[in-house]
């Protein structure tokens, strides 16, 4: 089978997706079953994959619906809590007393309180988070989803500590070949790393700084009463400022210190100082932006999980920090669990529920829950119980209202997750062919050459737009994008770099990233209307960035060492 049949055939999954929920305007829960049975089929007929394998490819993606699952719930149960305790009218308050401007609250809560929750745990947290509590605050639903996915680029690199680079790169590229080729230049392979963290976080710097003001137009032109783009742009000032607040120390993190902490560290020295400027006005427009009166919102806006203040404001009054405390919790909480050194996640990690060599495949299955986001999410809903000083109907309340989500999402997720597995598990197989993303990428590679630079974050994106995750992509795709490069005798860093930051725009239209965002604000059924929303940001970053990537690499000629070496 020619390379061009291979690759034709792997992305015809992809494009049955895109025309049922973009074209067709079909709902998820309608779509993806129809996908999973496309995905399957052709990899057992064209690539020939045994069938206990695509079987364990399956299971393997429902242990990863668990967890994501287990993640909404976790983060819904959180944001029903709140609601209950009167801690949300009090946020809601403590927000207006900054700033009425919905374009000031995007910029903070989600631009930098969602990069931060993303540095601290990422695999889709940060929109399962920011979110509900954007619902909360008074967005339409859809508003807070597509938001929520855009949180989803910048910070994602270096997401959960540094995981995407310290798992997907060193995943994807420690090989004997390529540990060979840095010996015999003397170099590291964690020199190597470092070099590729830096190309990455200066790529990220460059190009994320404009997501802020992004956000904001993308805001005004969906969700505005004139749907305008420029209504955004008088923001522009305080947009560019947080975005620099947040992406100077982020790069300086990334290019000084290593993959673990530029989000964290970025996001809160971008939330100290974007708060207190904007508490005394500074850069801020003199209009401010509204969403037009609710009767005006078009009805694919409006979630189904009303979160309904005005019933339960009068309920009790709180201290704004009090309220606060929860969230604050969250990160803690999942900053000392991610901390390799302090041991804590290893404990963690010990409770686990593990199907290994599933039907006799290498395919392993497993979840960790105590060591999953939800698991912290419950802990502080326990501790806000007796911290807010709650009763037994406002905790029962929560839960009710939480589980109802989980059925509509879980139903789309079982079929999703799955198919994405079977992708990516389709390289062992009876034709002797390699995975289907891979097929996918390789005939691109073949047929674009020497402007590879161009093209190398769109695999990236690729990956993760199939996979739902930046360190996925790079596991399947950093080999490859390494092998590019020196059959065209360039930067591999450079390229290993693009491929790591065009895996985190693609998490920006990940289609189970999108249900996962859908279902915390209770909007499943909108995610093709939410797909076409976020595929602008989506091409405004890889096209950026690959124009970055041709500049690096034939305008400033950054050197990598392994060039004199040559291919291996």
């Amino acid at each position: 089978m020619s390379l061009g049949i291979q690759a034709l055939l792997a992305v015809m999954p992809i494009l049955v997706a895109a025309v049922l929920l973009i074209g067709f305007r079909w709902p998820a829960k309608w779509a993806m079953p129809l996908v999973y049975v496309v995905a399957v089929l052709i990899a057992l007929t064209a690539w020939q994959v045994s069938l206990p394998r695509v079987v364990a490819a399956t299971i393997q993606g429902l242990f990863i619906t668990f967890d994501i699952l287990f993640i909404i719930f976790g983060a819904i149960l959180l944001l029903n809590t709140l609601k209950y305790s009167g801690a949300v009218t009090a946020i809601r308050n403590g927000f207006t007393n900054i700033s009425t401007d919905r374009r000031v609250q995007i910029v903070i809560i989600a631009w930098l309180f969602g990069s931060f929750i993303e540095g601290a745990s990422g695999f889709g947290t940060p929109a399962a988070i920011a979110a509900p509590l954007m619902v909360a605050l008074g967005f339409p639903a859809m508003a807070a989803v597509m938001i929520g996915m855009m949180i989803q680029s910048t910070p994602v690199t270096f997401g959960a500590v540094g995981t995407p680079i310290l798992v997907g790169v060193r995943g994807g590229l420690d090989t004997p070949v390529v540990t060979d080729q840095l010996e015999a230049v003397g170099m590291s392979f964690e020199q190597y790393l470092q070099a590729i963290t830096a190309g990455a976080a200066i790529m990220h710097g460059i190009t994320g700084t404009l997501i802020p003001l992004l956000m904001v137009m993308m805001l005004t032109r969906f969700f505005g009463r004139n749907r305008s783009w420029t209504e955004g742009l008088s923001i522009l000032p305080f947009a560019i400022f947080g975005g620099l607040a947040f992406t100077i120390p982020y790069t300086l993190t990334g290019v000084f210190l290593g993959p673990e902490f530029p989000s964290l560290l970025g996001a809160l020295v971008g939330l100290a100082i974007v708060t207190f400027a904007a508490r005394r006005g500074f850069l801020l427009p003199k209009d401010t932006w509204d969403f037009p009166p609710r009767e005006e919102w078009q009805p694919e806006w409006i979630s189904r999980l009303e979160i309904n203040l005005d019933e339960l404001a009068g309920k009790r009054s709180m201290a704004l920090w009090l309220a606060w405390v929860p969230y604050l919790l969250v990160a803690l909480l999942l900053v000392l669990t991610r901390l390799p050194q302090l041991g804590i996640g290893a404990q963690l990690r010990k409770v686990a529920i593990t199907w290994p060599d599933i039907f006799g495949t290498e395919i392993t299955a497993s979840t960790t829950p105590l060591y999953l986001p939800a698991f912290i999410l419950i802990v502080v809903v326990a501790i806000t119980f007796f911290l807010h000083q709650m009763n037994g109907p406002d905790i029962r309340g929560a839960i009710s209202d939480s589980s109802k989500v989980l059925l509509g999402a879980g139903f789309v997720l079982i079929f999703t997750v799955p198919m994405v597995r079977v992708y990516i598990n389709s390289g062992v197989n009876a034709a002797d062919l390699p995975s289907m993303p891979v097929a996918m990428a390789a005939w691109i590679a073949e047929n674009v050459g020497a402007v590879w630079p161009f093209f190398a974050p769109t695999i990236g994106a690729l990956g993760a737009f199939i996979a739902g995750s930046n360190t996925v992509s790079n596991l399947m795709f950093s080999l490859f994008q390494f092998g590019v490069a020196e059959q065209l005798l360039i930067s591999g860093i450079v390229i290993v770099s693009l491929q790591a930051v065009g895996a985190a725009a693609g998490n920006m239209i990940a289609i189970h990233n999108v249900v996962a965002a859908s279902a915390t604000v209770g909007l499943l059924g909108q995610e093709g209307a939410t797909l076409r929303k976020t595929i602008i940001p989506t091409l405004y970053y890889v096209v950026v960035v690959g124009i970055l990537g041709l500049i690096a690499v034939y305008v400033l000629n950054i050197p990598d060492p392994l060039m004199a070496v040559g291919p291996g």
